[in-house]
């Protein structure tokens, strides 16, 4: 596969395709730009998308720059929304900078990475400055954007600010000199910007490059923490391999074409295999990316153990009931809250409805169950995944 076959695959929308030949035609060296907010303390498997297009940059030795958008975290992306992001205190937008460029490196090579922040140039710009780049789009222009557009219809509020944001974007790609730039579907207005504000000056425009939005577990919405539907880069490697093996067939072709980039005759030979299999080499491909390969196999053999032997597995958290309760009989319920492995006491009662609770094998469908443990170890299965051992 040629260098532009690989730049193209899987893109959503790319503007500026014909300059873009002539440029990797050239053999020079491109100035590619990825910018992300942080705005959580947590990436996601969303942001693999377009981690993975990066990174294909760098492995055909173009010049990448990971954008850290500090500054603009304090307005908010407006892209995608129906009302304004709450803003964050610059303590939380810094511990959240640190986490994205330590998990952002699981991905890309640290040693072709540059590592930008976009407070570099705006905490020094003046009003009179801003004045200047505002002067650069007409409210017109900026109401083309659905998001805002739907909001005007529907009458939701839209700050001055929020118009700001794809103005400050557009002026990173200058500060930058960038002549790639990725995003997510979302972002096409934003980055769009970027070239307009490249032309206005006189330089040569940014090609834009937008990647899908990767779709969330539930196989429907957009993976969002939002929607709790995600596979976070700091979730466990039991989690990564057992959240990838509750989607669907049809969002497994998904993930492997835009998380592990199979081309579609690939993904063709790929149907080809039975789905469960299919499946189980997904979980552990991905697991392998953030885990290594041996602990993807470890996880693979514990899944196989539990959901195809119904067996348990060879660890689990282990909690003395002492510790929990101060005392060796209690409620099912309060002890696997008191374990903090769960978010609420209504999810385990909802375990306790659906009859997916289980002490020693035996099915547990009685909220009000007491638990006693003896000497013993008594092993509690909660749902499909979740192992527990309590002692005294």
């Amino acid at each position: 596969m040629d260098p532009l076959q690989q730049i193209c695959q899987g893109v959503d929308t790319m503007v500026g395709q014909d300059e873009l030949k002539k440029k990797l035609a050239s053999g020079k060296r491109l100035r590619v730009k990825l910018g992300v907010d942080p705005t959580r303390p947590d990436l996601h498997f969303g942001h693999l998308v377009v981690f993975n297009k990066l990174k294909q940059f760098q492995d055909l030795g173009h010049e990448t720059t990971l954008l850290i958008g500090d500054y603009t975290t304090t307005i908010g992306d407006p892209s995608g929304r129906s009302s304004e992001r709450p803003m964050l205190s610059k303590e939380q937008i810094e511990d959240n900078y640190k986490t994205y460029v330590e998990q952002a490196f699981k991905i890309l090579d640290p040693a072709k990475t540059v590592i930008r922040k976009n407070s570099e140039w705006f905490n020094s710009m003046s009003f009179g400055d801003a004045i200047l780049l505002a002067r650069q789009m007409t409210v017109a222009q900026m109401l083309e954007r659905e998001d805002f557009s739907n909001r005007y219809k529907s009458q939701t509020p839209i700050s001055i600010v929020e118009f700001l944001y794809p103005l400050l974007q557009g002026y990173d790609s200058i500060m930058l000199d960038s002549d790639v730039e990725i995003g997510g579907r979302d972002q096409l207005f934003n980055l769009l910007v970027g070239r307009t504000l490249q032309k206005n000056i006189g330089k040569e425009e940014q090609v834009v490059i937008t990647m899908p939005l990767l779709v969330g577990l539930d196989g429907t919405r957009k993976m969002s923490k939002s929607y709790d539907n995600y596979i976070a880069f700091n979730d466990t490697s039991k989690d990564i391999f057992g959240k990838v093996m509750s989607i669907s067939d049809e969002t497994m072709f998904v993930y492997y074409k835009f998380l592990l980039l199979k081309t579609d005759e690939e993904i063709e030979q790929l149907k080809a295999m039975h789905p469960m299999e299919c499946k189980k080499s997904l979980a552990e491909n991905l697991c392998a990316k953030f885990y290594g390969l041996n602990v993807a196999k470890h996880e693979r053999e514990q899944f196989e153990k539990v959901f195809s032997q119904n067996d348990i597995p060879d660890s689990m958290p282990n909690f003395s009931i002492q510790e929990l309760m101060g005392k060796e009989v209690a409620p099912l319920v309060d002890i696997l809250w008191a374990t903090n492995l769960f978010p609420s006491k209504k999810e385990i009662r909802r375990l306790f409805e659906q009859g997916a609770l289980k002490v020693d094998g035996q099915k547990i469908t009685d909220p009000f169950f007491l638990c006693k443990i003896s000497n013993e170890a008594t092993v509690i299965q909660a749902g499909k995944r979740t192992f527990l051992e309590i002692t005294k």
